[in-house]
């Protein structure tokens, strides 16, 4: 992705998903196994860097512990972190070399692809339908998803949630040029759901969970039996290709942490309310609805992405088809 003849247009590349990038995982389709430090007596490897974009979501407990930088530092590896608001912008810094790993949502891999953005799912997390939901303020007098119909709904474009309307509105009845969409990054979407200049709101935890609390927002409906907001973890084709031991850890870490926060969910609850900076009783919303797990990509997690992709390309959303298949890692499950 430094070469001139991978790197997509940055105004096209804007213009398809606030920024992106997405391509095949080729080197990192090995199981999720332990990589060892090398070999007493082999070569020592000169210093590398993992420079990791996260949301605020569960890789802030990785972050905080200090655990990944004590498994890499065997391996000449050092960590830094920076924190993006939405998938997209973390697309985007991929694609111009500013991050090596993150985390994103179902739908902005998608844009990315369509970019030519070349980047590498390296695994998946369970479905998580639950964790995103149409908000509307408490006195609303929208009542169901048809009485949607006409009204300006605010969402993150190319993230999780868009897709998600999408799906609900067609098992509605309704097609996305039925609502007026008012494309909004998280802070600037709250504000205006609270100004009340928008009439709905999609989002995700922990956006969703905060607007339940402080602002009394109402449920209209969360993705279950809709889509299934699976998050993704992705690297460069390039960082992948060089660095499988690096990206094997990291994969391993995060899911050391999933397993212990589906067995300690109070106390996984108090350390993000810290480091997010959130009341506790926010956060217990969050966890309280969250699933948790780390998949490697198959076929089929695949076949879940090319839905979304088609459903995009039908919409006009991206200008291209986009071959999710081709853009997996060899032998898949």
């Amino acid at each position: 992705m430094s070469t001139t003849k991978t790197r997509p247009n940055r105004r096209a590349f804007l213009q398809l998903s606030t920024g992106a990038a997405v391509a095949a995982a080729a080197a990192v389709a090995a199981p999720l196994a332990l990589a060892q430090a090398p070999a007493p007596g082999a070569p020592a490897r000169g210093p590398r860097a993992l420079r990791i974009g996260n949301q605020k979501g569960y890789l802030n407990l990785l972050k905080g512990r200090g655990t990944l930088e004590k498994r890499l530092a065997p391996l000449n590896v050092s960590v830094s972190w920076t924190e993006f608001a939405a998938g997209p912008v973390q697309l985007e810094a991929l694609n111009v070399g500013s991050i090596d790993f993150g985390d994103v949502g179902e739908a902005p891999p998608i844009f990315a692809q369509a970019a030519g953005a070349p980047l590498a799912y390296v695994a998946a997390t369970v479905p998580r339908p639950q964790s995103e939901a149409v908000l509307v303020p408490p006195g609303s007098p929208i009542r169901s998803i048809a009485d949607l119909k006409g009204k300006k709904i605010a969402l993150n474009r190319g993230s999780n949630v868009h897709y998600f309307l999408v799906k609900l509105l067609r098992q509605h009845g309704l097609q996305y040029a039925d609502v007026n969409v008012a494309f909004l990054a998280p802070a600037d979407a709250r504000a205006a759901f609270e100004r009340a200049s928008i009439d709905a709101w999609v989002i995700w935890d922990p956006f969703f969970a905060a607007a339940q609390k402080s602002l009394g927002a109402r449920v209209l409906a969360d993705a279950s039996g809709v889509v299934g907001n699976r998050g993704y973890y992705f690297s460069s084709q390039s960082y992948a290709a060089k660095n499988p031991d690096v990206i094997r850890i990291v994969i391993e870490e995060i899911e050391k942490v999933d397993q212990w926060g589906s067995l300690n969910k109070d106390q996984m609850s108090s350390e993000l309310a810290q480091l997010w900076g959130l009341p506790k009783p926010v956060v217990d919303v969050v966890v309280a609805r969250q699933q948790f797990g780390t998949e490697r990509i198959t076929r089929a997690i695949l076949a879940e992405q090319q839905q979304i992709a088609d459903a995009f390309l039908d919409l006009g959303l991206i200008p291209k088809h986009v071959d999710v298949l081709r853009a997996g890692p060899p032998n898949l499950a």
